[in-house]
C-alpha cells in the first residue's frame, strides 16, 4: 500500500529468527535465533511498562526497559500511574487513563490484580521485570514470533497515517496514536519509598488517543493534532478481541 505523498515507515534492522533446526531454550540460544537474517515478522515488539513514582521496586525495571529502547524492531511506551500516590508522593508523570489502560489488559489477560512494575508485550503478554535477561529473552521470544501486520504509513505532513489491508477477527480493532516524549525524563522524588532518589523513565507516553477502526481494509485516518514539538507518536493497532497488537510504527 503505497499513497502518494505518503511515507512508509520501515521496520528498522527487523528482528528475525530461524526456526529450522533444533532450537534450545536458553537466554543465549534464543538471542542466537533472533539475531540472524531471516525475518519472520513484520512488525516491531511493542513493550509497555506500567510503573510508578511511588513504587520502590519500580526505579530499576525503569531501567532494564530502557535497555530496550534503541533496539531495533522494538518500540518502548512508559505509562506511569496514579494509584501508588496513597502512600504520600504524587507521580508527576502519572495520568488516571495509564491506570484504565493497566486495568483493561488485567481484564483482557485474566490477572488478579494490576501491579508495578509490569511490562506488557505486544499486548498479550506479561513480563514481571525482575531482572534484564528475563526481560530481553521475552523480548527476543517475541521477535521470534511470526507476526505479518498490515502497512502502516505517515503523511509526509505529518497529519494522518494510512493502514493498508490484512486480516482481523471480526470484532475488528481500534488504531491508538499514542503520544509520547522519546528519550529520558529524570524526577527527583521527595516522599515515599523512593524518598531522595532520582528516578529516571524513558519514552514516557504523554496521551493516548482512539483514533479510527481497523475492520480489515485500507484506511486513512487523522492524527492529533496537539503534539507537542519533540514529541513522538506511535500508531498502535489493537485487537479489541484478545487486545493482540496486529500493528505498530513509530513517526
Amino acid at each position: 500500500m503505497i499513497f502518494r505523498g505518503w511515507t512508509r515507515v520501515a521496520i528498522a534492522g527487523a528482528v528475525g529468527a530461524c526456526l529450522f533446526g533444533a532450537v534450545g531454550t536458553s537466554a543465549q540460544s534464543v538471542r542466537r535465533v533472533a539475531q540472524t537474517d531471516v525475518t519472520v515478522r513484520s512488525v516491531p515488539v511493542v513493550v509497555e511498562l506500567f510503573t510508578a513514582q511511588g513504587c520502590g521496586g519500580c526505579p530499576e525495571a525503569n531501567q532494564r526497559v530502557e535497555t530496550l529502547a534503541d533496539r531495533p524492531g522494538v518500540i518502548v511506551l512508559t505509562y506511569p500511574v496514579d494509584y501508588w500516590d496513597y502512600t504520600g508522593w504524587t507521580d508527576t508523570l502519572a495520568q488516571p487513563e495509564f491506570s484504565a489502560r493497566q486495568q483493561e489488559y488485567r481484564q483482557a489477560l485474566r490477572l488478579r490484580a494490576v501491579a508495578t512494575p509490569q511490562v506488557i508485550l505486544d499486548g498479550y503478554r506479561t513480563v514481571a521485570p525482575r531482572d534484564e535477561d528475563t526481560l530481553g529473552l521475552a523480548v527476543d521470544e517475541e521477535s521470534a514470533r511470526n507476526l505479518w501486520g498490515p502497512e502502516i504509513e505517515f503523511r509526509e505532513t505529518g497529519d494522518r497515517v494510512g493502514i493498508g489491508s490484512g486480516r482481523v477477527a471480526a470484532e475488528g480493532a481500534e488504531v491508538l496514536a499514542v503520544i509520547f516524549r522519546p528519550g529520558p525524563v529524570l524526577v527527583r522524588v521527595e516522599s515515599g519509598d523512593n524518598r531522595g532518589r532520582v528516578v529516571r523513565h524513558t519514552n514516557v507516553v504523554q496521551s493516548i488517543h482512539p483514533i479510527g477502526e481497523w475492520t480489515g481494509r485500507s484506511i486513512l485516518l487523522s492524527l492529533p493534532d496537539d503534539i507537542d514539538d519533540g514529541d513522538r507518536v506511535a500508531v498502535l493497532i489493537q485487537s479489541r478481541d484478545d487486545r493482540h497488537i496486529l500493528g505498530a510504527a513509530v513517526r
